[in-house]
């Protein structure tokens, strides 16, 4: 018989300490087992020598296997309408919020217009467009430090603009 492998040996010599910890981080021991015996099959199906920190190498995969194992079993509840009191109704846009919502819609254009061209070119980018910051600086030739403070700007004037708009 051959003796196992250096990567193999580490993970061994960590799996009852590890396992002591996912057991109770578990909702139960089962669920540890089997997040840490699926960790323990991935590895050695895959090439074991190729791991660098095998300790870390189960910590991790166990802790994301748990997490995984946690959302497939948790279920979201979902009632009818007409079930609902009528206090947990979503509230309905009337006429009146309609309005409002134009209101609000203009004086963000105009708080937009309000701002030199590349700062709300940065903030359409950014919070419009979904853009990150390192895109924005590469495609405006800026640094990513202008592209904060141009939407540090632009935050601070459509807050100032905005601002009454919002619930007390």
């Amino acid at each position: 018989m051959s003796h196992p492998s250096r990567p193999i040996k580490a993970w061994l010599a960590s799996y009852s300490e590890l396992f002591g910890v996912w057991r109770r981080k578990a909702e139960s021991r089962e669920d540890a087992e089997d997040a840490m015996h699926d960790t323990i099959v991935g590895m050695l199906e895959n090439n074991t020598t190729l791991i660098d920190n095998p300790r870390a190498y189960l910590a991790r995969g166990t802790n994301n296997r748990l997490i995984s194992r946690h959302r497939h079993q948790t279920v979201l509840t979902v009632l009818p309408l007409d079930e609902l009191s009528d206090t947990e109704h979503p509230r309905q846009a009337g006429a009146d919020s309609h309005a409002q919502f134009e209101q609000l819609a203009d004086a963000l254009v105009n708080a937009l217009a309000d701002l030199p061209p590349k700062c709300r070119e940065v903030y359409i980018k950014h919070r419009l467009e979904g853009w990150t910051h390192t895109e924005i600086a590469q495609d405006m030739v800026l640094s990513r430090s202008m592209v904060e403070k141009y939407m540090t700007r632009a935050l601070r004037h459509i807050h100032e603009r905005l601002h009454h708009y919002v619930p007390d």
